[in-house]
Protein backbone atom coordinates (compact mmCIF):
# COMPACT_ATOMS: atom_id res chain seq x y z
CA UNK A 1 0.00 0.00 0.00
CA UNK A 2 3.08 2.21 -0.12
CA UNK A 3 2.54 3.18 3.83
CA UNK A 4 5.54 4.19 5.38
CA UNK A 5 4.49 6.79 8.46
CA UNK A 6 5.39 6.03 11.63
CA UNK A 7 1.91 6.09 13.29
CA UNK A 8 3.63 8.55 16.43
CA UNK A 9 6.09 10.50 14.33
CA UNK A 10 5.41 14.00 12.82
CA UNK A 11 5.34 13.05 9.10
CA UNK A 12 3.13 11.33 7.53
CA UNK A 13 3.58 9.35 3.93
CA UNK A 14 1.64 7.71 1.85
CA UNK A 15 2.05 6.07 -1.81
CA UNK A 16 4.06 9.27 -2.66
CA UNK A 17 2.42 11.49 -0.71
CA UNK A 18 4.28 13.41 1.88
CA UNK A 19 2.22 15.21 4.84
CA UNK A 20 2.66 16.75 8.27
CA UNK A 21 0.44 15.76 10.90
CA UNK A 22 -1.58 18.48 12.51
CA UNK A 23 -1.40 19.14 16.38
CA UNK A 24 1.26 17.23 16.25
CA UNK A 25 3.02 18.57 19.29
CA UNK A 26 0.35 18.92 21.29
CA UNK A 27 -0.59 15.32 20.49
CA UNK A 28 3.12 14.52 21.72
CA UNK A 29 2.11 16.14 25.17
CA UNK A 30 -0.96 13.96 25.50
CA UNK A 31 0.58 10.69 24.97
CA UNK A 32 3.18 11.33 27.41
CA UNK A 33 1.12 12.89 29.88
CA UNK A 34 -2.83 11.31 29.22
CA UNK A 35 -2.76 8.21 27.45
CA UNK A 36 1.37 7.15 29.08
CA UNK A 37 -0.85 7.04 32.38
CA UNK A 38 -1.96 3.51 33.44
CA UNK A 39 -5.47 4.75 34.78
CA UNK A 40 -5.94 6.74 31.63
CA UNK A 41 -8.95 5.20 29.46
CA UNK A 42 -8.84 6.78 25.99
CA UNK A 43 -12.42 6.14 25.23
CA UNK A 44 -12.74 9.47 27.50
CA UNK A 45 -11.31 11.04 24.23
CA UNK A 46 -14.02 10.10 21.91
CA UNK A 47 -16.84 11.00 24.54
CA UNK A 48 -14.89 14.62 24.87
CA UNK A 49 -14.52 15.02 21.40
CA UNK A 50 -18.39 13.79 20.86
CA UNK A 51 -19.56 16.46 23.20
CA UNK A 52 -17.67 18.87 21.26
CA UNK A 53 -19.06 18.06 18.02
CA UNK A 54 -22.51 17.55 19.49
CA UNK A 55 -21.73 21.01 20.82
CA UNK A 56 -21.04 23.08 16.88
CA UNK A 57 -24.48 20.88 15.57
CA UNK A 58 -26.06 23.09 19.10
CA UNK A 59 -24.51 26.30 18.29
CA UNK A 60 -25.50 26.00 15.04
CA UNK A 61 -29.16 25.39 15.22
CA UNK A 62 -29.61 27.89 17.89
CA UNK A 63 -27.69 31.09 15.76
CA UNK A 64 -29.77 30.07 12.84
CA UNK A 65 -33.32 30.41 15.27
CA UNK A 66 -32.17 33.17 16.84
CA UNK A 67 -29.82 34.94 13.99
CA UNK A 68 -31.32 33.21 10.88
CA UNK A 69 -28.91 34.12 7.79
CA UNK A 70 -26.36 35.72 9.49
CA UNK A 71 -26.09 34.05 12.47
CA UNK A 72 -25.73 31.16 10.25
CA UNK A 73 -22.61 32.97 7.56
CA UNK A 74 -20.73 33.41 11.01
CA UNK A 75 -20.28 30.38 12.19
CA UNK A 76 -20.25 28.28 9.20
CA UNK A 77 -17.25 30.86 8.18
CA UNK A 78 -15.52 29.83 11.21
CA UNK A 79 -15.94 26.15 10.46
CA UNK A 80 -14.37 26.59 6.82
CA UNK A 81 -11.46 28.72 8.31
CA UNK A 82 -10.46 26.21 10.32
CA UNK A 83 -10.36 23.73 7.84
CA UNK A 84 -8.62 26.04 5.57
CA UNK A 85 -6.28 26.71 8.98
CA UNK A 86 -5.66 22.85 9.53
CA UNK A 87 -5.02 22.43 5.94
CA UNK A 88 -2.21 24.53 5.42
CA UNK A 89 -0.57 22.65 8.92
CA UNK A 90 -1.28 19.53 7.03
CA UNK A 91 0.67 20.71 3.56
CA UNK A 92 3.09 22.74 5.27
CA UNK A 93 5.73 19.91 4.22
CA UNK A 94 3.64 18.40 1.01
CA UNK A 95 5.88 16.31 -1.25
CA UNK A 96 5.08 14.33 -4.36
CA UNK A 97 7.40 11.92 -5.30
CA UNK A 98 8.05 11.60 -9.24
CA UNK A 99 5.71 9.22 -11.02
CA UNK A 100 3.03 9.69 -8.89
CA UNK A 101 -0.34 10.95 -10.39
CA UNK A 102 -2.71 13.85 -9.14
CA UNK A 103 -5.75 11.54 -8.66
CA UNK A 104 -3.09 9.13 -6.03
CA UNK A 105 -1.85 12.54 -4.47
CA UNK A 106 -5.99 13.29 -4.30
CA UNK A 107 -6.59 10.14 -2.86
CA UNK A 108 -3.85 10.05 0.00
CA UNK A 109 -5.05 13.62 0.82
CA UNK A 110 -8.48 12.25 2.01
CA UNK A 111 -7.33 9.36 3.39
CA UNK A 112 -5.41 11.36 5.92
CA UNK A 113 -8.96 13.69 6.33
CA UNK A 114 -10.63 10.31 7.01
CA UNK A 115 -8.30 8.76 9.27
CA UNK A 116 -6.14 11.41 10.72
CA UNK A 117 -8.80 14.16 11.45
CA UNK A 118 -11.80 12.56 11.35
CA UNK A 119 -10.20 9.74 13.19
CA UNK A 120 -12.36 7.00 10.87
CA UNK A 121 -11.23 3.92 9.28
CA UNK A 122 -11.76 3.78 5.07
CA UNK A 123 -11.00 2.20 2.21
CA UNK A 124 -9.81 3.93 -0.31
CA UNK A 125 -9.89 2.89 -4.40
CA UNK A 126 -9.10 4.53 -7.94
CA UNK A 127 -11.84 4.46 -10.13
CA UNK A 128 -9.84 6.27 -13.26
CA UNK A 129 -7.08 9.16 -13.51
CA UNK A 130 -9.48 11.78 -12.29
CA UNK A 131 -11.80 10.27 -9.88
CA UNK A 132 -11.51 8.07 -6.56
CA UNK A 133 -13.55 7.47 -3.66
CA UNK A 134 -13.27 5.95 -0.03
CA UNK A 135 -15.47 3.86 2.16
CA UNK A 136 -15.76 5.08 5.28
CA UNK A 137 -16.19 1.79 7.70
CA UNK A 138 -17.03 3.79 11.21
CA UNK A 139 -17.28 7.42 11.81
CA UNK A 140 -17.25 8.83 15.35
CA UNK A 141 -20.97 10.62 15.08
CA UNK A 142 -22.72 7.89 13.47
CA UNK A 143 -24.26 7.07 16.47
CA UNK A 144 -25.05 10.13 17.64
CA UNK A 145 -25.28 12.28 14.48
CA UNK A 146 -28.61 12.36 12.34
CA UNK A 147 -28.24 12.81 9.00
CA UNK A 148 -28.82 16.40 8.72
CA UNK A 149 -26.39 17.33 11.24
CA UNK A 150 -23.40 16.02 9.16
CA UNK A 151 -23.55 19.26 7.58
CA UNK A 152 -21.92 21.26 10.08
CA UNK A 153 -18.86 18.95 9.33
CA UNK A 154 -19.03 20.32 5.51
CA UNK A 155 -18.14 23.11 6.17
CA UNK A 156 -14.62 21.75 7.63
CA UNK A 157 -14.14 19.82 4.59
CA UNK A 158 -14.51 22.39 1.92
CA UNK A 159 -12.07 25.05 3.95
CA UNK A 160 -9.55 21.54 3.58
CA UNK A 161 -10.02 21.23 -0.18
CA UNK A 162 -9.63 24.82 -0.74
CA UNK A 163 -6.21 24.78 1.23
CA UNK A 164 -5.53 21.72 -0.97
CA UNK A 165 -5.88 23.82 -4.25
CA UNK A 166 -4.33 26.71 -3.04
CA UNK A 167 -1.15 24.43 -2.08
CA UNK A 168 -1.28 21.82 -5.03
CA UNK A 169 -3.02 23.83 -7.69
CA UNK A 170 -5.39 20.18 -8.18
CA UNK A 171 -8.72 21.73 -7.29
CA UNK A 172 -10.96 18.61 -6.53
CA UNK A 173 -14.69 18.32 -5.90
CA UNK A 174 -16.96 15.48 -3.48
CA UNK A 175 -19.89 14.24 -3.00
CA UNK A 176 -21.27 11.51 -1.05
CA UNK A 177 -23.30 8.48 -2.09
CA UNK A 178 -24.73 6.93 1.23
CA UNK A 179 -24.28 7.96 4.41
CA UNK A 180 -24.49 6.07 7.99
CA UNK A 181 -26.69 7.91 9.71
CA UNK A 182 -29.22 7.28 6.88
CA UNK A 183 -28.99 2.97 6.96
CA UNK A 184 -26.28 2.21 5.22
CA UNK A 185 -23.18 0.17 5.95
CA UNK A 186 -20.57 2.95 5.30
CA UNK A 187 -20.28 6.46 4.28
CA UNK A 188 -19.21 6.47 0.81
CA UNK A 189 -17.43 9.59 -1.06
CA UNK A 190 -16.71 10.12 -4.80
CA UNK A 191 -13.82 12.40 -5.21
CA UNK A 192 -13.03 13.97 -8.65
CA UNK A 193 -10.78 16.24 -10.33
CA UNK A 194 -12.06 19.68 -11.98
CA UNK A 195 -10.61 22.44 -13.55
CA UNK A 196 -9.50 25.54 -11.78
CA UNK A 197 -12.21 27.80 -11.38
CA UNK A 198 -15.14 25.68 -11.56
CA UNK A 199 -17.11 25.94 -8.65
CA UNK A 200 -17.61 22.56 -6.70
CA UNK A 201 -21.59 21.27 -6.24
CA UNK A 202 -20.24 20.40 -2.40
CA UNK A 203 -20.39 23.95 -1.73
CA UNK A 204 -23.71 24.34 -3.62
CA UNK A 205 -25.10 21.05 -1.81
CA UNK A 206 -23.96 22.64 1.41
CA UNK A 207 -25.89 25.70 0.54
CA UNK A 208 -29.15 23.76 -0.36
CA UNK A 209 -28.77 22.13 2.78
CA UNK A 210 -28.34 25.68 4.91
CA UNK A 211 -31.27 27.21 3.37
CA UNK A 212 -33.24 23.81 4.02
CA UNK A 213 -32.36 24.61 7.87
CA UNK A 214 -33.35 28.30 8.14
CA UNK A 215 -36.45 27.33 7.07
CA UNK A 216 -37.05 24.29 9.67
CA UNK A 217 -35.72 27.47 12.41
CA UNK A 218 -38.46 29.42 10.48
CA UNK A 219 -35.91 31.93 8.76
CA UNK A 220 -35.65 31.56 5.86
CA UNK A 221 -35.87 34.74 3.46
CA UNK A 222 -39.43 34.59 1.25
Amino acid sequence: MGQKEDAQGRIWERSGLRLKRHFEASTRRMRQEALGRKDYDPARLYRWGQMMALAVVRMMEAAEKRFGVEGQEVLSQALVELGREIGKEVLSEFRLAPGTSQIQAVSCFVTYLNEEIWASPEIPKLLDENTCVCEILWCPHQDHYRAFDCRVQRYLVQGLLEAFEEKTGISVDARFTQIIPKGAETCRFEIRKIPAGQGRDWSRYSQELAQRALQKAGKAKE
